[in-house]
């Protein structure tokens, strides 16, 4: 069985999908230490968007029509559309923080009816969370029958990053969500890949997954509510499994079944229902443990208590639950350090790999088959949001570059200080971005010797924000935004300081580090 699952992700590994990373989790109101709703991505594309944009709520003159927008995310970068990684939408009229005078407007691939008002959202290579408290988190998924599509005239006009930007500026609450970008896709179609998007607000969580369709009209989508009081992971393959029609707890198109046995896609379960994932045939990249390997640590960390084993049967075994009940109450640190996780501790520990190098990094640059670990060499950023609670507005805390080396920033939906602001093409000392990939490449290359240092100056930025967050319950969201602003420019400031110490901890440990290390008695010849 296991030849059949290596077979298997050896096959997919040649299909040449190129969207193939990001790690989406969710703790529901009953599972979270302070009654909020959490919901956290890494972004694990390399050379991606890292900026945090806020878009604001506006007023729309009757019968305009909005543009939907192309994305390199998905597939590739989109010359013609003007649509490249980074920034990765040039687009003034959604937002100043999208008006980059020197670049060319990104061109529209279609357009939907405006409605008169909509909401104010924070946003990135993806929605993040709107002024409600309704908040996303995205992952690529494996569809072995059609891996990838990309966009072409008269075929679908959405990608998973437009829907949730649709429906940020629309929906209060997931149920509305879902449902509206079920509506979308139903009319207007998909294009890139298969996508996951956790849809959630401050009193429930989905899992909405959705699948290009063969001949570019509409698509294949299903959505699954999460139990209260569980935590929910998905990494890069599609976790929902039988379709159940007359489920309150799932909502999806109603053809779907039919139209999975339509296309001679259809899968069925132990009890007879079809299986989305087993009939979209969703397997793994690369590697047989590059997704479930993921879901299994983070399952693990939340409930050890479970036992549950680091081993599957193959690519579609239901040994890890939909979801989990943690042994304890959660909250935005605990996710924090899900996302620093390289298997630690465990067999399976980065940093005792043969790639790991003299300085123990779990960071491995080379095309490596193997497990994947939540941190990635690959991140260009990682958010986790928060909405519900005693906070006196939604929250996104924002990390730049990798979470390991950098830490959770915590924004209100509102303004974004200008040094949160950068372009990777144009070197700048005054913005984040630059200070954070200093710190993050000393660390990165060399990872035993500074990870501590970095380790505790994250932890000690992290405990900050939560200790100014806690004191800010009676605050007004204006003042709530302006105080979380100054505090964001203070972490950068700490973040210079950090930055000197790292160098200087180089200058004098990293040769003495060397000079332990064992040395050839000879000259090596060439």
């Amino acid at each position: 069985m296991l030849k059949k699952l290596v077979a298997g992700a050896a096959m997919l590994s040649l299909m040449g999908v190129s969207a193939e990373a990001c790690t989406v989790m969710i703790v529901t109101k009953g599972a979270s230490e302070d009654g909020s709703v959490i919901v956290s991505h890494s972004n694990d594309g390399r050379g991606a968007e890292m900026n945090l944009v806020f878009v604001p709520a506006k007023d729309h003159p009757k019968d305009s029509m909005r543009p939907v927008y192309p994305t390199a995310v998905a597939l590739d970068t989109m010359p013609e559309y003007n649509a490249y990684d980074q920034p990765n939408l040039v687009a003034p009229e959604r937002s100043e923080d999208y008006d980059y005078p020197d670049r060319p407007h990104t061109r529209p691939i279609g357009f939907i009816p405006e409605v008169e008002h909509t909401y104010a959202y924070m946003d990135a290579d993806y929605g993040i969370v709107n002024e409600h408290g309704l908040m996303f988190g995205e992952c690529t998924d494996m569809s072995a029958h059609l891996p990838e599509v990309p966009f072409k005239e008269g075929g679908g006009i959405f990608y998973s990053s437009e829907l949730s930007r649709v429906a940020l500026e629309r929906c209060k609450t997931a149920r509305e969500a879902v449902a509206l970008m079920g509506s979308l896709i139903d009319e207007y179609g998909l294009w890139g890949t298969a996508e996951t998007l956790g849809v959630a607000d401050k009193e429930e969580a989905w899992v909405f997954e959705m699948q290009m369709s063969p001949t570019g009209k509409g698509g294949l989508w299903i959505a699954e509510k999460i139990p209260d009081g569980d935590f929910f992971i998905e990494a890069n393959q599609l976790r929902i499994h039988a379709i159940r029609e007359g489920d309150p707890n799932q909502m999806f198109n109603p053809k779907l079944p039919q139209m999975l046995k339509e296309l001679g896609w259809a899968e069925y379960d132990e009890n007879g229902n079809v299986d989305w994932m087993k009939s979209l045939q969703s397997k793994e990249f690369h590697h047989p443990y590059y997704s479930k390997r993921r879901v299994w640590r983070a399952m693990s960390l939340v409930a050890p208590s479970k036992n549950l084993p680091s081993r599957v049967e193959d690519w579609d075994s239901k040994t890890y639950p939909f979801s989990i009940r943690p042994d304890k109450k959660l909250n935005v640190e605990d996710i924090a350090r899900i996302h620093r996780d390289y298997y630690q501790g465990t067999e399976f520990d980065k940093t005792k790999s043969p790639l790991a190098g003299m300085y123990g990094t779990p960071y491995h640059y080379v095309t490596e088959m193997g497990e994947r670990s939540i941190l990635s060499s690959k991140t260009s950023y990682s958010h986790i949001s928060q909405a519900g609670g005693v906070l006196p507005s939604p929250v996104v805390w924002m990390s730049m570059d990798t979470p390991y080396e950098n830490p959770f920033v915590p924004f209100a939906v509102s303004e974004v200080p200008e040094e949160y602001h950068a372009l990777r093409d144009t070197y700048d000392p005054s913005k984040m971005f630059w200070t954070s990939n200093e710190i993050m490449a000393l660390t990165q290359g060399y990872f035993n010797i500074m990870s501590p240092i970095v380790k505790n100056a994250v932890e000690k930025s992290e405990a900050n924000s939560q200790q100014l967050i806690n004191a800010s319950a009676g605050l007004s969201k204006e003042n709530f935004a302006e105080a979380l602003r100054d505090n964001a420019l203070n972490i950068f400031e700490d973040w210079k300081q950090l930055s000197v110490q790292l160098l200087m901890k180089f200058k004098s440990d990293v040769g003495i580090e060397y000079q332990r290390q064992p040395q050839p008695d000879t000259p090596t010849e060439y």
